[in-house]
């Protein structure tokens, strides 16, 4: 149970950083969503552009047992590899976003 609560905690440090970098847009804003009770972890864009609505996820990351379940990154970052530095291991990675097919391929593990 340590990982769990290690993990619970760089889940929520990488996404407070990603909140903290601006946004291109003025009323566009980055919020963080926690839910440590049932593990779920989400960045996201909410606002406007002129007469466009802004609304979507930037990155969601999910814990699933033992795993942090990488279910959605849409930055060009390497989210993984951020995880590890906060001290995720890789074999407690799932790149979720992958079909499961896919995974064998990668380097991390397959769920």
């Amino acid at each position: 149970m340590a990982n769990i609560a290690l993990y619970r905690e760089s889940i929520q440090k990488l996404l407070t950083r990603y909140a903290g970098y601006r946004t291109p847009r003025e009323n566009v804003e980055l919020q963080k969503i926690f839910d440590p009770e049932h593990d779920h972890y989400q960045l996201m864009y909410v606002g406007w552009k002129e007469n466009e609505r802004i609304f979507g996820v930037v990155m969601h990351i999910d814990l699933k047992g033992s795993k942090v379940w990488i279910q959605w990154n849409g930055t060009e970052d390497l989210v993984a590899d951020d995880l590890m530095a906060l001290g995720v291991k890789k074999d407690d990675i799932v790149l979720g976003f992958l079909p499961v097919n896919m995974r064998e391929f990668s380097e991390y593990a397959l769920g």
